[in-house]
């Protein structure tokens, strides 16, 4: 994108994940994705930043292979996608539990449906149990358990077959300012572990700037500007306070407000 302050294309060489031109209508209603082009690279966390109704959702649905564009195309690590895999993790606004499952038979869910679980899978499901603070909540069900640490075992679950590809849709945003704070931080750390690409949909505008590497604003079903936020890592909640952060919100605030206008 050109021609707005800071606000710079992808890198360049073949992305990670490639949405192009694509194209995605409800029946009877205008395009809620409109001609969109997005690049990511590998090992990114990129936030999809916009108002409500914006089309932000269905891109992401759109990039996980849920939903299939009318024209358009997505490639992930250049191949065409067309429908989820074990290559992509879920995590959704709401933790969506099992409540006859346990903690553990939660994390290990993905596994189950495709197999009987072994003992590696077991594991490695309690190694991230234990990665998020979890490792003495296995063995309990999710009525036993905080909203914050129902969102620590969905997080476990979208990591357990380990995905290149990570989407989450707005998955703190039910929880108060001192969990959702935490289970930013407790994303930022497993992911840069394993290396993991995430697109992280939110509409709020510090939370992109803490988690993103780079952050596409959307709106009326387009992405209008990609901006790289230059911050150092690891990121630290200190650095909400400091002047580079704010600078950073007030920039991502002032094209929003741009294209709303």
């Amino acid at each position: 994108m050109t021609g707005m302050t800071g606000i710079t294309d992808g890198a360049d060489g073949m992305a990670f994940l490639d949405i192009e031109q694509v194209v995605f209508t409800y029946p009877g209603r205008p395009p809620v994705v409109d001609g969109v082009d997005w690049r990511v690279q590998a090992g990114e966390i990129h936030c999809l930043l916009g108002r409500s109704g914006c089309g932000k959702t269905t891109l992401l649905k759109l990039a996980a292979g849920l939903l299939r564009p009318q024209s358009g195309r997505i490639l992930l690590r250049g191949a065409v996608l067309a429908e989820p895999g074990p290559q992509l993790g879920f995590m959704f606004q709401a933790p969506t539990l099992l409540e006859w499952h346990t903690a553990l038979g939660n994390v290990l869910l993905p596994v189950s449906l495709q197999r009987r679980p072994a003992p590696q899978d077991e594991q490695r499901a309690l190694a991230l149990l234990e990665q998020l603070g979890l490792a003495s909540h296995a063995q309990r069900h999710p009525r036993h358990l905080s909203g914050g640490q129902q969102s620590r075992v969905a997080l476990a679950r979208a990591l357990v077959l380990d995905p290149p590809l990570l989407l989450l849709d707005e998955p703190f945003a039910a929880l108060d300012a001192i969990t959702r704070a935490e289970l930013q931080d407790d994303l930022l750390r497993t992911c840069r572990e394993r290396g993991t690409t995430v697109l992280f949909v939110t509409h709020d505008i510090n939370e992109a700037v803490y988690l993103g590497d780079r952050i596409a604003l959307m709106h009326g079903g387009r992405i209008v500007a990609d901006m790289a936020v230059d911050l150092p890592a690891p990121r630290t909640q200190a650095m909400r306070h400091g002047p580079a952060f704010n600078e950073h919100c007030a920039r991502v605030r002032a094209a929003m407000d741009r294209t709303a206008a």
